[in-house]
């Protein structure tokens, strides 16, 4: 038996010691995973998916996540949710994470325990440790549980599973809210957000994957994947981007030469006090 399949036995484990569970479900690979194996080991009466639609993530994200459940007949409920409505949360303070999650967990619990389901998971990993998550002590302060991160799954292992299991999500590229676009003290509202996700669509309807248009004033600074980095420079596909980019609102177009990196906005954390 692989490190991976024991890590998944633990997995499958953790959920049977739960009994009943909600999965706060975004649409995403991890949290796809963790919901079809709660469906798998406790059986769909057990189960229930709470998908978030709020302003943060494009309706294709919610689309895709309500065909997962019809897929695999798993009972989901939406979450209705505005967190540009959170005290603070539009300032973009360095805890911004934490303050939407700690209000969209609270929402997420209510609507959970009103079915009768009073435990509720969410789909962080191992790999999220290594990253500057503020979100993660709100998962903890309200007592929701991280089974892939319990488990030591990490994201490697969760695409191998989900692709064993033919899940959709085994190859989806990583998708986080459109805030996290924004540079740290950058004010969020809901014109902005509408560029941005105006800016990613256009460059994914070029063939781009794994896209992040980040937000500095009024420059959009393009990531792709590195080995991408030169088709999105030939001249053709570049003039596309950037009259793309101008139509949506911004005006200047970059592309970052260091190419697509998870939290890359947190890379200036820290760096006054050098």
């Amino acid at each position: 038996m692989s490190e991976t399949e024991k890590k998944y036995q633990e997995l499958a484990k953790l959920l049977i010691s739960y009994e009943k569970l909600a999965v706060a479900f975004s649409g995403g690979a991890d949290s796809a995973l963790l919901l079809y194996a709660a469906r798998q080991v406790l059986g769909p009466e057990c189960v229930l998916a709470v998908t978030v639609r709020s302003e943060l993530f494009p309706e294709r994200e919610l689309a895709e996540a309500v065909e997962f459940c019809n897929i695999h007949d798993i009972p989901q409920e939406i979450c209705e949710a505005s967190p540009l409505s959170i005290e603070g949360f539009c300032d973009n303070p360095v805890n911004r994470c934490y303050i939407c999650k700690k209000d969209l967990l609270g929402r997420i619990l209510c609507i959970a325990g009103a079915r009768g389901f009073f435990r509720v998971a969410e789909g962080s990993n191992l790999d999220d440790e290594g990253d500057y998550r503020p979100g993660l002590l709100a998962v903890r302060e309200a007592g929701v549980e991280s089974p892939l991160r319990e488990a030591e799954l990490c994201k490697r292992e969760i695409r191998e599973l989900s692709g064993r299991f033919g899940l959709a999500t085994a190859n989806k590229p990583s998708f986080a809210c459109l805030a996290s676009r924004f540079a740290y003290g950058e004010r969020i509202d809901s014109r902005r957000l509408a560029m941005v996700g105006r800016a990613e669509e256009a460059v994914r309807e070029l063939g781009f994957t794994q896209v992040r248009v980040r937000v500095h004033g009024g420059l959009a600074r393009i990531e792709v994947e590195p080995d991408e980095i030169f088709r999105l420079a030939e001249p053709a596909c570049r003039s596309r981007i950037d009259m793309a980019c101008r139509q949506a609102g911004f005006d200047y177009v970059a592309l970052d030469l260091a190419g697509y990196r998870t939290g890359s906005m947190n890379e200036v954390l820290g760096k006054d006090a050098d």
